[in-house]
């Protein structure tokens, strides 16, 4: 069988792009929404069948198989664009598509706009996580569209962003658009936008009005800090260092093991915002710090996870290519030993010693599993002790 999907406009009186008003007499299975039927029912022909699209899509493409022929399928906009292309590639994998391309709705909220669309970073919240959007503000992208959905609104996204701090962007949102009810609402701040209530169908597109200050390097002194211990943070040069020794431009996913004030992930998360980054503490106290200092820094999408690292179920968690150790309760060893089960082959470790048993526990143990050890960089920041940066890489997976 072979997929015919058609993309088509809001408009009420919507005229199917060309090429598909010559080939729909020609079928006889036809599905999508209930908001599609409407919209397309008086051009298919007498004799049809259709098949709405509801949230099971297993019982959605038992039931296309089941009619063994051709089904032609209609979707908003361009159904190569977050659309259901992807879900047919994703349920049933090698089918043949012939594809109908309308405009998507960002590209019809451009239009309308007169904004030149070639540089928008085009990002989806709409059944997905916060992600995209995320990496996004984080990269200070210019201009950026927004897929949304019932939950994350554009009043969401403007909440989240003024939590964050991204309170640099003006928002317009595109409702109904070529529909009955269309129009653009534009807010120059953000604040104003955070209890906006919008028609069900809307995109927005957001637009740097100015630069966040972003410098290679956060110092010390702007995260807040465990009270009475000024110290307890990974310096800011030790920071840059320990995290170039990670290569965290190849890596995925990231794990702070200690992240005490949250200084090594939120530093990560600045400068690879691609990175998924995992985030464990045992100290209840670093809990609202962690929170503090992320909103403060501006950083999004991380996953904090609190409570004894030897307790997580970390197969639940996405497999980490690169791990920080900073802090291990003196259990190195078997921290070291437990964590070697969720790395694959070619994770990097990355540990700041300042005691000479930390450097010989280190250096033994992951001569045991067999992985290779870098040389050892020492770097001494003003009075503090020398801090050794040890790395060693996982060769292979038994």
């Amino acid at each position: 069988m072979e997929y015919i999907v058609i993309g088509i406009s809001n408009h009420p009186h919507s005229v199917l792009p060309e090429g598909a008003m010559e080939i729909v007499p020609h079928y006889k299975v036809f599905s999508g929404g209930k908001r599609h039927y409407e919209l397309v029912k008086e051009q298919l022909p007498e004799k049809h069948e259709w098949i709405d699209i509801r949230s099971d899509m297993p019982g959605l493409f038992r039931q296309y198989r089941a009619r063994n022929e051709d089904v032609v399928i209609f979707a908003s906009g361009d159904p190569l664009f977050y659309g259901f292309a992807a879900t047919i590639q994703k349920y049933d994998p090698g089918a043949d598509m012939q594809i109908y391309p309308y405009f998507n709705s960002i590209q019809l909220l451009c239009h309308q706009l007169n904004f030149a669309y070639a540089h928008v970073v085009n990002t989806s919240i709409h059944g997905r996580s916060w992600e995209e959007l995320d990496q996004a503000l984080i990269k200070q992208s210019q201009s950026i569209g927004v897929l949304t959905d019932g939950t994350k609104t554009p009043a969401a996204v403007a909440a989240r962003m003024l939590e964050y701090g991204f309170d640099n962007y003006a928002m317009y949102v595109g409702e109904d658009l070529e529909g009955t009810a269309g129009k653009i609402v534009f807010s120059e701040h953000i604040k104003d936008m955070t209890d906006y209530k919008a028609h069900t169908l809307n995109c927005v597109l957001l637009n740097k009005k100015s630069p966040k200050p972003a410098s290679y390097g956060i110092p010390d002194n702007s995260f807040h800090g465990l009270e009475g211990r000024p110290n307890m943070i990974t310096k800011m040069p030790v920071r840059m260092v320990s995290l170039a020794q990670l290569d965290l431009s190849a890596r995925r996913t990231f794990w702070d093991i200690g992240f005490c004030t949250g200084s090594v992930s939120i530093e990560a998360r600045r400068q690879y915002p691609h990175l998924q980054i995992v985030a464990f503490e045992i100290r209840p106290e670093c809990d609202a710090l962690f929170e503090q200092n992320t909103r403060k820094h501006s950083t999004p999408g991380m996953t904090k996870v609190m409570g004894d690292f030897f307790a997580q179920d970390l197969a639940a968690l996405p497999s980490p290519d690169a791990v920080f150790i900073g802090g291990h309760g003196n259990r190195l060893e078997a921290l070291m030993k437990h964590l070697d089960q969720y790395l694959p082959a070619g994770a990097k470790v990355v540990i700041n010693a300042v005691r000479e048993d930390s450097i010989t526990q280190f250096t033994a143990t992951a001569a045991q599993l067999q992985y290779t050890l870098s040389a050892p960089m020492v770097i001494t920041v003003d009075s503090h002790n020398p801090i050794t940066i040890l790395t060693a890489e996982k060769l292979y997976n038994e």
